[in-house]
């Protein structure tokens, strides 16, 4: 078992990868878990883990229930919340209880978000099933909610005590979430990791056969990256907001097709679009963009799609929670592995960045 430790200070926490369940419980001992466990989870991840975990901790003396909501992005709003904040009050949970989050990015916002409200907060931890909760949303301490169409509108910051991350659930994950979780990883190597995209150009067919050995090493190199940037800003108010690379018409494009593409398809096709924009403004040349291009497709990735009305994109950006002064901020690279922060991207550097997503565009 690899172990990796995120430097929080009084919320620092490890991230522990394997490819089993069979360290669970003595990574809980580690933590002096309480005996008052829940464990939430979605109608997908209950058929595949959730009797397993909760039989490891039913076995090692933990008194735990599973709560189950029903699958799926529209199911990320309040009401789902509030169903776990009941089922805590029904299992007699009080502050020294805690949650496990057991399942894929909604999984971990959800639980996230009711530990962050039950009693004022309780602890919680990560078991992310799915490539992109393992790479993203697990790590860090942001949870959120959808509201009116507007994509982790409402939401807090809550640590965990502890993630842990079984490469082993991503041989049932559908392929779709694979490429999904891998926008996130790839977005990681472009922002601040050049040896890790080089990496993962080379290592892509180890990869996409799920060897355990590469994904151990993926995860942990990809999630020491996203650590290192938490470790320096964990509120989100400068450093950290290089994580958003691709998410400004990333989240937009996710909102205008009512959440029907994938979070990491759109993520990539974000990627794109602000790579187009730093090349037209001679950021990057036209091989660094086609690098960037060239290993989304290697992965898997849609680089044009349908879109709809640009006005219509255009208008769920400006209800991006990242603007800062009413101004859009974008994340632009300036090479393979950095980035810079701008809010001087214009209507028409966007409009043309969209166009060139678009599936009418064939070429730079």
């Amino acid at each position: 078992m690899d172990r990796l430790f995120v430097n929080l200070g009084k919320n620092s926490y490890d991230i522990l990868f394997a490819d089993s369940f069979s360290w669970l419980s003595d990574a809980l001992k580690e933590i002096n878990a309480p005996k008052k466990l829940l464990v939430v989870t979605d109608s997908n991840v209950k058929k595949l883990y959730a009797d397993e975990v909760n039989s490891i901790l039913q076995e090692n003396g933990y008194d735990s229930t599973v709560c189950v909501f029903d699958a799926g992005e529209e199911n990320k709003k309040m009401d789902t919340v509030l169903g776990i904040c009941k089922s805590c009050l029904e299992h007699k949970m009080d502050r020294k209880s805690m949650i496990i989050a057991l399942g894929g990015g909604v999984v971990g916002d959800m639980a996230g978000f009711a530990a962050a409200m039950f009693m004022r907060g309780i602890d919680f931890i990560q078991i992310p099933t799915t490539l992109l909760s393992q790479s993203d949303s697990s790590v860090g301490g942001k949870t959120g909610i959808d509201f009116m169409e507007n994509k982790n509108i409402l939401g807090a910051f809550h640590q965990p005590k502890l993630v842990y991350i079984n490469v082993g659930t991503l041989k049932t994950l559908p392929k779709e979430q694979f490429i999904s979780g891998m926008g996130e990883v790839i977005k990681h190597g472009i922002i601040r990791d050049s040896e890790f995209f080089d990496y993962l150009e080379q290592n892509s067919s180890n990869i996409k056969k799920l060897d355990d050995k590469t994904l151990i090493n993926m995860d942990k190199i990809n999630c020491s990256i996203k650590a290192e940037v938490v470790e320096q800003d964990e509120k989100e108010n400068g450093l950290r907001a290089i994580l958003n690379f691709g998410h400004t018409i990333g989240h937009a494009v996710e909102s205008a097709y009512n959440f029907e593409m994938t979070h990491g398809e759109c993520v990539g096709l974000g990627m794109i679009g602000a790579s187009y924009i730093a090349q037209k403004r001679d950021m990057i040349d036209i091989a660094d963009l086609q690098r960037i291009e060239r290993i989304l497709t290697e992965y898997g990735f849609k680089t044009r799609v349908k879109l709809p009305d640009k006005e219509k994109i255009s208008e769920f950006m400006q209800n991006d929670k990242k603007k800062t002064m009413g101004r859009l901020k974008f994340v632009l690279p300036s090479a393979i592995g950095e980035v810079v922060q701008t809010t001087n991207v214009g209507q028409t550097e966007i409009f043309d960045a969209l166009e060139y997503i678009s599936e009418q565009e064939k070429s730079i």
